[in-house]
């Protein structure tokens, strides 16, 4: 299904009756992967995923938006539901979201439950080899960006950016590369406490996007918090153990098997 939101043409699904669940991909996905969740979910509930702008079947947005633009989507896209109590699934980027999102007052709809997959939101301390790559990769965009090396060299600079950047970033669109920094740089560790209500975090052993010191960090810091540790399973934790995730997704949502 699609529906506009501020200009933005949204691919999203619906399925399901019953309370609400909203379901947040993680960055470069769509709500593809979460077809077994959607499935799951609304056998109890409202399930509700989008293809957030510039992801999956969803444009752009206008801008290189930054979390807190993405936050205020998905409150206006969510507009049709403000009368209902609304829980969140988030895995990676969309974790990120939700905690943005939790932190926002006067909210015209209550969260009632969270729950984190391979959640992003922690900074990972820098190391020193990092902090050099990072001083090389700052030194080398400003040669290559100066004019007389864009006329010598004019495909030098993308070819820097994409030996540099991460996977993810060599796979995104030149806007979509402008959200990425904003997004991976900004720190929402003081916000995590602010998730109030009933919080299920699940996490892969050995993810290593975000790794499984994040999952313990955030269960201490928010106060109604359990932790699921998956083993042999990485970022993608949710279709990888999709078995063992799905038993505990049905005793945390009350779900008969």
């Amino acid at each position: 299904m699609y529906k506009t939101v501020n200009n933005i043409r949204i691919n999203y699904e619906q399925k399901g009756e019953g309370d609400l669940i909203v379901l947040l991909h993680g960055w470069g996905s769509n709500i593809k992967l979460f077809a077994n969740l959607i499935d799951l979910l609304s056998k109890k509930y409202t399930v509700v995923a989008m293809d957030m702008p510039g992801f999956g079947e969803s444009q752009e947005p206008p801008s290189a938006w930054c979390v807190d633009d993405y936050v205020d989507f998905v409150i206006d896209f969510l507009k049709d539901y403000y009368n209902r109590n609304i829980m969140f699934l988030g895995h990676s980027f969309g974790g990120r979201v939700i905690i943005k999102l939790n932190s926002r007052t006067n909210l015209p709809f209550e969260i009632t439950k969270v729950i984190l997959v391979d959640s992003a939101g922690i900074l990972p301390p820098k190391s020193n080899k990092k902090s050099f790559r990072t001083y090389y990769y700052k030194i080398g965009k400003a040669v290559l960006s100066t004019g007389l090396m864009q006329k010598i060299a004019p495909e030098a600079l993308e070819n820097f950016r994409k030996k540099m950047g991460s996977a993810d970033y060599a796979a995104a669109s030149p806007l979509m590369r402008q959200v990425l920094v904003k997004v991976v740089n900004e720190d929402l560790e003081p916000l995590i406490p602010n998730i109030k209500c009933p919080t299920l975090l699940v996490w892969g052993v050995n993810d290593t996007a975000t790794p499984l010191s994040d999952g313990e960090k955030m269960e201490k810091l928010i106060k109604d918090a359990g932790l699921v540790k998956l083993e042999n399973a990485g970022h993608y934790s949710f279709l990888e153990q999709q078995y063992t995730f799905n038993r505990v997704m049905c005793s945390f949502m009350k779900i008969d098997e």
